[in-house]
């Protein structure tokens, strides 16, 4: 069986209840868990009957936090599997029962990402390496000149795209997570706003688990890349990714070291 959870935040509703009338659709679907951080509730969405559960925090708690409120409902309920998937992804119903199948023969994947094409066909690179502060901080404030080929390398574009990847860091737009192995992680860490909390939990389930890029299904995410547009958005970009280095260790993480290591001999991918 299938939860699914969508953290809101002053959502298009007309993008949402598009994404909402495929995933009604989604063979083996228990429930869909809208969390709401927005300063005022939505009518529609409270008055939607099951599977839809709309929860209306009255705060804006966060992304990893929201999530784990759904997370724990599916921890309690011994569901098989929950999709953390933004608003703004277009997906067919088929393609994720596919992956769910695809997981149902593969035990040992804790978590699955599709290729992911912005609106135009263009690839999003979204399986990655553990980033270094400077991958993270050189790529925003530093001539692109300079990090061509660090970006290159830490996005894992020499890979192609085109097979099945095993990466500790894998975009939290769409994130299909086998419960078990989320719990293992002990759900998204709280202390983080926004952003790194994806790196974190990837990260976390790839100690134990394959996290696994697979390239099998396509979904397209309209990408708002909002602190790149936004200071406030900026700034809470950096204070997160600033807690994300605390706890793991900045300029020495041997941890990292060894599982990008690992990752890039697996991909026989050029260091630079």
């Amino acid at each position: 069986m299938l939860n699914i959870s969508i953290v809101l935040y002053k959502t298009n509703l007309a993008e949402l209840l598009r994404l909402l009338d495929t995933l009604y659709q989604v063979a083996g679907l228990n429930r869909i868990y809208l969390v709401d951080n927005s300063p005022t509730p939505t009518a529609e969405l409270a008055a939607l009957p099951l599977p839809v559960v709309y929860i209306y925090n009255n705060a804006n708690l966060g992304y990893g936090r929201a999530h784990n409120i759904a997370l724990r409902e599916s921890v309690y309920d011994e569901i098989t599997y929950h999709l953390v998937i933004n608003s703004d992804i277009i997906v067919q119903s088929a393609d994720i029962t596919s992956m769910i199948a695809f997981m149902d023969k593969h035990k040992k994947v804790g978590q699955l990402m599709p290729r992911v094409i912005y609106p135009t066909g263009e690839v999003q690179y979204v399986a990655k390496l553990l980033p270094t502060p400077l991958d993270v901080f050189g790529r925003r404030f530093l001539p692109k000149r300079w990090m061509s080929k660090r970006n290159e390398r830490y996005e894992l574009r020499s890979s192609g795209y085109s097979h099945p990847m095993n990466v500790p860091y894998l975009s939290g737009c769409f994130m299909l997570l086998r419960t078990e192995a989320v719990l293992q992680a002990r759900l998204f860490d709280e202390r983080y706003f926004m952003y790194p909390e994806d790196i974190d939990l990837t990260r976390t389930i790839h100690r134990d688990w394959l996290t696994l890029f697979w390239p099998g299904v396509t979904i397209i995410h309209n990408h708002a890349k909002k602190s790149y547009h936004s200071l406030r958005y900026l700034w809470i970009h950096i204070v997160n990714m600033c807690r994300y280095f605390n706890k793991w260790g900045w300029f020495r993480d041997s941890e990292r070291d060894e599982i990008n290591r690992r990752t890039l001999e697996s991909l026989d991918t050029p260091r630079g």
